[in-house]
């Protein structure tokens, strides 16, 4: 009989490429027929998916699942925190809200999450030969040691072996992998069974000694130095990802689209498709004094939309998005961006800040109220009057009605979705991934406003660049010793 084998992949700092790794090793073993998932107990994240079952899981578990050659599921992924403020989050249990917390009251929460967490990890094994755990943060915050449901405290609980990670571009990496190893308790301590240093450019040699001494200091062993891979893109769990920006092909006959970036902007993955195609110049603008134009301006979801609203008006983007459409540029609201495109905007319960309501930009008749309920649900459809099907997800809290809904961009499951507006120069959804289909990139491009596309497919991009990390990573970290620190050589034939 098969045991299910779980491995946890910590790191000594945040960004330092846990999410990464995890996924180039998913691919490594499912490419190698072994069956594998992804999980990560706690994460904290503005970049979310929906799940086959309707739940909202983090970004990164998606990604990783598709390293999988799987569906994403919400016990990938059963606690998610949305920061909503500078000390608060909505705390999303086995994909669904139960409510805002402030960081001291969740940390009192904890202890009751962790059952929920080790029932999601169980349901993995259940199905899979491999688990594969992605930790979040560092280990070593000793303020956040009691309670520990993301890293250590994981590890211990089930009892399963970690590979900490270092990206030696932050500087300090010896620093950060032997300070991270002596902060840890000595039961912590016996569970590290290698280090990785992660993004490393130039001659590898040239860490040699550095490799000794931390090996003879910790009596673990680097088990790999993963080189930089140049433009490698993969889709980021929150921060935006540097390898988009690197794909931007500079010429003179670029489609210009200009993506506002709020405070509180989510799911901005939405237009990593944008900013890797080869025609089209994608900047995330916050200041309105870097607006230089554009053909196509975006308003994105928020957490917040409310607030961030309000910081469009602050930073004087409404008359610059006035005189945009006045000289005969497109603008697009996806998500909270376009609930912001309405006349008002409710939040009668004070689910997201102050209860009350917002005048909103008035460019659709349309009122939105928002809910406590959020709609999480994968969608398929078709684009009115084309022949383009689509598909994506939708996640928001709130219900817009109104009579400039009549004029319905998508028909999803034969209900209208969106709306058209100021003559056909404004479109609003509730629809996230749209740019992802080649088909609809390709007339979404068209309509603002470029004359010659080039056909391009980012879900096979995507796939390209998961094979690609997987390539690099596997040469320095290979199948062997990953069925070694399973212990899958006599469980798995």
């Amino acid at each position: 009989m098969k045991m299910p084998q779980t491995l946890m992949v910590q790191g000594a700092t945040s960004d330092a490429g846990k999410s990464i790794l995890t996924a180039a090793i998913c691919r490594i073993l499912a490419r190698h027929k072994i069956s594998i998932a992804p999980f990560k107990p706690q994460n904290m994240a503005l970049n979310s998916a929906v799940s086959k079952e309707g739940g909202e899981i983090g970004r990164a578990q998606a990604v990783q699942a598709q390293a999988c050659f799987l569906e994403p599921s919400v016990a990938m992924n059963p606690v998610l925190l949305k920061p909503n403020s500078e000390t608060g989050s909505q705390v999303i249990v086995n994909g669904h809200a139960i409510g805002n917390m402030n960081a001291r009251d969740y940390h009192q929460y904890k202890p009751k999450l962790l059952n929920d967490v080790l029932a999601a990890h169980r349901q993995l094994q259940q199905q899979y030969e491999v688990v594969l755990v992605e930790g979040a943060g560092s280990p070593a915050e000793i303020n956040l040691r009691e309670h520990d449901i993301a890293n250590m405290g994981f590890a211990e609980a089930i009892d399963c072996p970690v590979i900490l990670v270092a990206d030696i571009e932050r500087g300090g990496v010896f620093a950060h992998l032997y300070g991270t190893w002596a902060l840890l308790s000595a039961s912590e301590q016996k569970r590290i069974v290698g280090f990785v240093i992660n993004r490393f450019r130039g001659d590898v040699s040239l860490l040699d000694s550095g490799l000794q001494w931390l090996e003879e200091r910790t009596a673990v062993p680097v088990l790999a130095v993963i080189p930089y891979i140049p433009k490698l893109h993969i889709e980021a769990e929150d921060s935006m990802s540097q390898s988009a920006a690197d794909g931007v092909n500079e010429n003179h006959q670029q489609l210009k689209v200009a993506v506002l970036h709020y405070p509180r902007t989510s799911n901005h993955t939405d237009f990593d498709v944008l900013r890797m195609h080869p025609q089209v110049n994608c900047e995330f603008l916050k200041e309105s004094k870097q607006f230089s134009g554009a053909d196509l301006i975006i308003l994105p979801g928020s957490k917040s939309v409310r607030q961030d609203l309000q910081w469009l008006k602050d930073q004087g983007w409404l008359p610059i998005i006035q005189r945009h459409l006045r000289l005969g540029g497109k603008l697009m609201g996806i998500c909270g961006g376009f609930q912001m495109l309405g006349q008002h905007i409710h939040d009668p319960q004070a689910l997201e800040g102050k209860a009350g309501s917002s005048t909103a930009l008035a460019y659709i008749k349309m009122e939105t109220r928002l809910t406590e309920n959020k709609t999480l649900k994968q969608v398929k459809g078709h684009l009115i009057n084309r022949d383009i099907t689509l598909s994506g997800y939708e996640i928001h809290a709130g219900i817009s009605e109104g009579e400039g809904l009549n004029q319905p961009v998508f028909n999803i499951d034969n209900k209208n979705e969106g709306a058209w507006a100021g003559e056909g120069h404004i479109l609003g959804t509730y629809i996230h991934g749209l740019f992802d289909q080649p088909e609809l990139l390709h007339y979404l491009l068209r309509w603002a406003g470029a004359e010659e596309i080039e056909n391009f497919n980012y879900p096979e991009y995507r796939e390209q660049q998961l094979n690609r990390l997987a390539d690099e990573v596997e040469k320095v970290l290979p199948l062997s010793t990953l069925k070694k620190l399973l212990s899958l050589d006599s469980a798995i034939c």
